[in-house]
């Protein structure tokens, strides 16, 4: 049963990788060539979506640990975006060419529902489940990595030939997503469902009356939101390093999925080394290694150069994700889970990038991509500096006092 549950998430998380790398590794380059937009509106819509996403993540938390570890919001989710070919040729794009406020809101609730917020849904209910059936978490995640390089390595050949081959392997894969999760048995406890009946609206507004939780937030804020907003436009940074965009477009196609197949190696290390370093110590070497990483891109030149500063980011992000994930899981309540990190982490996440996309890609306009990488840089490693005396030093799993009622 367990090597079973194990296998069919982590072929979930490949499929949904393949899914949201086909239609969004190059959705920077697509709103430049193809819908022609600037650095000023591609921020914009960066922005709106992340709006959006910010009005899912909570309530995705709360339904989450309302319903437990039952299966049901990811039968919802994989049969949403089945549709992904279809809305971005026929509905996303025209609508961005006629208007770009209305294309932005329309795009926005779509891709918020069915991606960008989802992610942390998926995630999280993947945590619960690892920790029900003992297996490592970041050992699952691995394979949306790798289902993340395996859509970008073909995504740059197929963007040069025509868009829209992209989107609709998006579409394909989520069929193969919803026909895994109908096939997924998972086993449902009767405590297990009092539980997450236990869990209360009160639960999420309780959570802000505690100190830990905001100095957690505030590393969110100043650290780990900068890594999205540097992500967002940086294939337009690299592909301006060749002599042609098609070019650009073919080598960041590789380099991307280079990227992730490292990462992916990375996500298999990655619970061996947090957990010898500790959640917390690991939260601040993801941070630190972040600020470095950005700030190189700002001072390198030339396309090796600026490629191994995007490299890192491999090292970086599979340390961040499992201890985020450790790092709750050891200081606040279990049975709050997916709303911890949903609103803890990728909440405050999204907020960070509502704030920044628009102003960053102005940035990116005005003064160009380097100085921008230079001063986005230096925010990290301030902010990462604070968490050294905010961030909660205890690794020792807090109690769950939470009264469950019995029928």
């Amino acid at each position: 049963m367990r090597k079973q549950v194990y296998f069919k998430l982590s072929a979930f998380f490949f499929f949904f990788f393949v899914s949201w790398s086909a239609c969004y590794s190059l959705f920077a380059i697509w709103l430049g060539q193809e819908i022609h937009l600037n650095g000023a509106a591609t921020g914009l819509i960066f922005g709106i979506n992340a709006g959006f996403t910010l009005v899912m993540q909570p309530l995705y938390g709360f339904i989450s640990d309302k319903l437990g570890i039952r299966k049901n919001l990811l039968v919802w989710l994989s049969g949403i975006l089945i549709f992904t070919g279809p809305f971005f040729i026929y509905v996303y794009g025209p609508l961005l060419k006629y208007n770009v406020l209305l294309g932005s809101v329309v795009g926005g609730l779509f891709l918020g529902i069915g991606y960008l917020a989802s992610c942390g849904a998926i995630e999280s209910y993947v945590e619960k489940i690892s920790r029900k059936y003992d297996f490592e978490y970041g050992r699952a995640r691995m394979w949306g990595s790798l289902g993340w390089a395996a859509a970008t390595f073909f995504a740059g050949q197929l963007f040069n030939i025509n868009p829209n081959y992209n989107f609709w392997i998006a579409s394909v894969a989520a069929i193969v997503m919803f026909l895994i999760m109908l096939s997924l048995k998972v086993e449902v406890s009767e405590v297990e469902v009092k539980k997450a009946q236990s869990v209360k609206v009160a639960d999420v507004f309780n959570l802000f009356k505690m100190k830990d939780f905001w100095f957690f937030i505030i590393f969110v804020l100043g650290v780990t939101c900068v890594y999205g907003v540097y992500d967002q436009q940086f294939p337009r940074y690299f592909a301006e390093q060749f002599n042609t965009v098609k070019e650009g477009n073919l080598m960041f196609g590789y380099l991307n999925s280079f990227q992730v197949f490292l990462e992916a190696g990375m996500m298999f290390l990655a619970p061996k080394i947090v957990n010898k370093l500790g959640a917390r110590n690991s939260l601040l070497l993801a941070g630190f290694l972040m600020a470095f990483r950005i700030t190189g891109s700002g001072i390198v030149n030339g396309p090796i150069l600026i490629s191994i500063m995007k490299l890192i980011h491999s090292i970086e992000l599979p340390i961040l994700l499992v201890s985020v994930f450790k790092y709750l899981d050891a200081n606040f309540e279990s049975r709050l889970s997916s709303i911890l990190y949903l609103v803890g982490y990728q909440f405050s996440g999204q907020i960070g990038t509502i704030v920044l996309s628009s102003l960053v890609g102005h940035l990116y306009d005005q003064m160009g991509f380097k100085t921008t990488y230079l001063y986005l840089g230096i925010f990290v490693f301030v902010f990462a500096m604070i968490a050294v005396f905010t961030l909660k030093k205890s690794n020792e799993q807090s109690i769950d006092t939470a009264q469950v009622n019995h029928a």
